[in-house]
């Protein structure tokens, strides 16, 4: 196998992690964000809290191994990347860190300062983390600023309608993904809640999704290549599809389908902008020539070869243990068996 050959399989499995991670991140993180107003008492909030307990950590797996991936298969990358992106990364591990001690502590004490506080922490930080992403991540597809001495950014290159388009996208179709979740784990009031609430945001999420690709289309270079492959098209055609399709099943209360439907969106949205991005790891918005390569990025062919053989091991075992913990979680929570997290 070829050197060439090896940088574009790992740049392959590099965005396939990001994407299954944000796919899993979208229901856990939107469960966080809903659940100070789906849950009108401490019996409906421990069923948001076990509904997403027995897996949110087995999720951050794959970011981990996407942070993994990243420092050790494109050793560049990950130091420009952490390095350029240091505020927003260092903002999302704040918010990760929230997230979890909100869900943790909030019933560890009877206090209701205590749980109040926690509460919010757990809103805060689920609410920070898609849209952070989706900020980060949207830079990168607009690209970053460049000038003799490399790649940076300005606070306008993070911060700006399209970067803070790109951070609401996700966070609404998290919601969406969260509020068919709760729609399969639990019964009764909360239930209907977030049945009804799925049914709101379905299509403000299918609107907000196209307008992203419009200004991606408009004010980014992301597709350009897609100018010379047009099957490459289909991948956000694709991605406009699936969520327009998930408004069937959601009106008739197929959850289970809805909820695929939203995830194959989650992910196309951004195996599209993976695909645009290449063979660009880190592009350069004004001038291409400053971009970082995959080839650039990558680490040497020994250390490539010897991770795939690795990740060929590891990563099937992270899936079929993943795969029988929802199996063996599978069943509804109702007010009286919840017993929270």
């Amino acid at each position: 196998m070829s050197y060439e050959t090896l940088t574009i399989i790992w740049f392959s499995i590099w965005g396939l992690i990001w994407a299954i991670y944000f796919v899993l991140e979208g229901y856990t993180a939107g469960t966080g964000i809903l659940f100070p107003f789906l849950a009108k008492k401490e019996e409906e909030q421990r069923q948001l809290q076990e509904s997403i307990g027995p897996f949110w950590g087995s999720n951050e797996v794959w970011l981990i191994t996407a942070g993994g991936v990243t420092f050790a298969a494109f050793p560049e990358t990950y130091g420009t990347m952490f390095s350029t992106f240091y505020i927003p990364l260092y903002l999302i591990l704040f918010a990760l860190f929230f997230r979890a001690t909100g869900l943790e502590f909030m019933h560890k004490s009877n206090s209701s300062l205590w749980k109040q506080s926690w509460k919010w922490a757990f809103f805060s930080g689920s609410l920070l983390i898609p849209f952070l992403f989706g900020l980060t991540f949207s830079a990168l597809f607009r690209g970053l600023s460049s000038n003799e001495h490399g790649l940076y950014i300005t606070f306008s290159d993070v911060i700006n309608a399209y970067g803070i388009l790109g951070g609401s996208t996700f966070v609404l179709l998290s919601l969406l993904s969260s509020a068919i979740w709760i729609s399969i784990k639990t019964e009764g009031a909360v239930q209907k809640r977030a049945t009804l609430l799925a049914k709101k945001i379905w299509p403000i999420s299918s609107g907000f999704l196209s307008l992203f690709f419009i200004a991606t289309t408009n004010q980014t270079s992301l597709f350009n290549s897609f100018a010379n492959e047009p099957v490459l098209w289909l991948i956000p055609g694709f991605t406009l599809l699936f969520i327009l399709f998930a408004g069937i099943p959601i009106v008739y209360n197929k959850w289970g389908m809805g909820f695929a439907f939203v995830s194959l969106s989650i992910f196309t949205l951004f195996a599209a902008g993976f695909t645009g991005m290449f063979p660009n790891m880190l592009p350069a918005r004004m001038n291409s020539s400053f971009s970082l390569t995959l080839y650039e990025a990558a680490g040497s062919e020994l250390n490539l070869t010897i991770m795939l053989w690795i990740t060929f091991f590891i990563v099937p075992v992270v899936i079929l243990y993943q795969i029988w913990m929802y199996r063996i979680f599978r069943g509804k929570i109702t007010e009286k068996n919840a017993r929270g997290y």
